[in-house]
């Protein structure tokens, strides 16, 4: 009979080659975010068995499974269960499959974390790969700006409108957030862009309980969001400084708000502009004599 190390030996190194056969990694789209908003993990699965594979869930397991911690290594509450359709990876093959992780896991609250997975295929010849472990950090923000409001046509539900301002290395950005009212959890929390602090953001609501922000991007452009009861951006246009100053959110009486003092920027005006002054830089140049 084999003594228990050697059996032990054996799993080991049978476990290895099953692991060596699939190689898996994950990657984070960034290392930090604002509570609520998307954090998007893409797992890269290659297949080296030098055969099809095909992962899939039994029913019972899943073929990816993914385990996020926080900073003293317990497990975060997972918020839904979400099956992952079955991925077939032809041999010599490389695919990824992208999962958004706020919406596997209560990750509304600040702190530290780290994400990592497994995937496998299930039956009698498991095979299976462990992911590298990737450090991720989640930031309140700080709320600059909060209004609540009532859902159009649903009276006993409400909102909170937020513009949050949240600074990550060198930058200064402005996140729009929609929370659920009864819950207190953050319904939908997305990026506007980077904000200049030489002006302050502007923000209000218009008559149809939507959330208009205006704030300096460049020197020279001033970004215009609106966004409605359920955190879509229903517009988003680009103006200049006008001629009384700058560009300003005017709530007009009858509850619409409109952008006064500018003028609307025309990309597409823009780059033939550019192509303009492209063209006759390229001209030859004429030798007089």
């Amino acid at each position: 009979m084999l003594s228990f190390y050697k059996l032990l030996g054996l799993f080991l190194c049978l476990s290895a080659v099953t692991e060596a056969q699939v190689t898996a990694t994950l990657q984070l789209n960034k290392s930090q975010y604002v509570a609520g908003e998307p954090v998007v993990a893409v797992i890269s699965v290659t297949n080296h068995a030098g055969r099809e594979l095909v992962f899939q869930g039994d029913g019972r397991r899943d073929w990816l499974e993914i385990f996020v911690r926080n900073n003293r290594g317990n497990p975060v509450n997972t918020r839904a269960r979400n099956p992952f359709g079955a991925m077939r990876i032809a041999a010599g093959q490389t695919l990824a499959r992208e999962v958004d992780l706020s919406q596997l896991f209560l990750l509304h609250e600040a702190g530290n974390f780290n994400v990592s997975a497994v995937v496998r295929t299930l039956g009698n010849n498991e095979i299976h790969s462990n992911t590298n472990r990737v450090i991720f950090n989640i930031n309140p923000g700080r709320v600059y700006w909060s209004q609540k409001a009532g859902v159009p046509n649903r009276p006993r539900e409400t909102r909170e409108f937020r513009v949050l301002q949240h600074t990550g290395g060198q930058r200064s950005q402005l996140y729009a957030q929609v929370m659920e009212d009864k819950t207190g959890m953050p319904l939908r929390t997305f990026a506007l862009g980077d904000a200049l602090s030489l002006r302050r953001p502007s923000v209000t609501l218009d008559r149809n309980q939507r959330m208009h922000v205006i704030f300096l991007s460049t020197p020279v452009m001033w970004v215009h969001y609106v966004i409605d009861i359920d955190g879509n951006v229903v517009n988003r246009d680009i103006h200049q400084r006008g001629a009384q100053g700058d560009p300003r959110l005017v709530t007009l009486p009858d509850g619409t708000v409109q952008v006064s003092n500018s003028v609307p920027y025309d990309p597409a005006a823009a780059a033939r502009a550019r192509a303009r002054i492209r063209n006759i830089s390229e001209r030859p140049d004429v030798v007089y004599r």
